[in-house]
């Protein structure tokens, strides 16, 4: 008779423990959210102001697309991501133009343009002896 009760304690205790991290794990969501949320509106301030690069349509297109994104959960701030995905782009390319382009992923050489101009271009020069 003992061994029920201490059965149906431990039940209880993962229950309430469950339960606490479920609302933990949604505060969370709803704070992500409501940042999304206020990030959208933000977005859509610059859109309807004229200050974006793109036409209007594509621009609240791109607004609600990232809200979207952001409510599954989708979106990555993280810089060190950036950086990886910028290296990724060089698993293209072989031996030293790999190199090169890591290089040029990380900072050095010269870069020019922007994203709102149409593109960014990174360039470096390297010197090949003749043979």
């Amino acid at each position: 008779m003992v061994i029920i009760p201490s059965v149906f304690r431990g039940l209880a205790l993962a229950g309430v423990g469950t339960l606490l991290w479920s609302a933990a794990a949604m505060a969370a969501d709803t704070a992500s959210l409501a940042d999304a949320r206020a990030r959208f509106r933000q977005e859509m301030a610059v859109c309807d102001s004229g200050n974006s690069p793109q036409d209007l349509a594509t621009c609240r297109l791109e607004a609600r697309n990232a809200l979207a994104e952001a409510s599954r959960g989708g979106l990555n701030d993280d810089p060190g991501q950036y950086s990886q995905n910028a290296l990724r782009r060089c698993e293209v390319q072989k031996n030293e133009d790999r190199a090169d382009c890591e290089m040029r992923m990380t900072g050095q050489g010269a870069t020019e343009g922007s994203v709102a101009g149409g593109g960014v271009l990174r360039s470096s020069v390297t010197v090949v002896p003749a043979r």
